[in-house]
């Protein structure tokens, strides 16, 4: 089993940053892909953001130039950096990790909680 903890989240004004960070533990050989996704009221889940264990990235259109993802491989850790916020990115933010158990398992899609990002003046 394995488990991501996300943290971060809360309340910021307009032209604000957050930092969110999401840690992932228990069975885990190897971690391919981690990323961020949001989900707005009445909306579905999206991609914000996502990193391959080798470092390449991928934003979506909405977030490019003001979030940046990064990753610690050895503390399996993936960090998003969001500035200049606006009221249209406030969802809840979910880590995502495609995780291999072990040598010959497939990868498997694993979720955090959610972490609450409120824009507001």
């Amino acid at each position: 089993q394995v488990q991501l903890v996300e943290s971060g989240g809360g309340l910021v004004q307009p032209g604000g940053s957050l930092r969110l960070s999401c840690t992932a533990s228990g069975r885990i050989f190897s971690i391919n892909v981690m990323g961020w996704y949001r989900q707005a009221p009445g909306k579905q889940r999206e991609l914000v953001a996502d990193i391959t264990s080798g470092g390449s990235t991928n934003y979506a259109d909405s977030v490019k130039g003001r979030f940046t993802i990064s990753r610690d491989n050895v503390k399996n850790t993936v960090y998003l950096q969001m500035n200049s916020l606006k009221p249209g990115d406030a969802a809840v933010y979910y880590c995502n990790a495609k995780v291999r158990s072990n040598y010959a398992s497939p990868s498997r899609d694993y979720w955090g909680q959610g972490t609450q990002v409120t824009v507001s003046s």
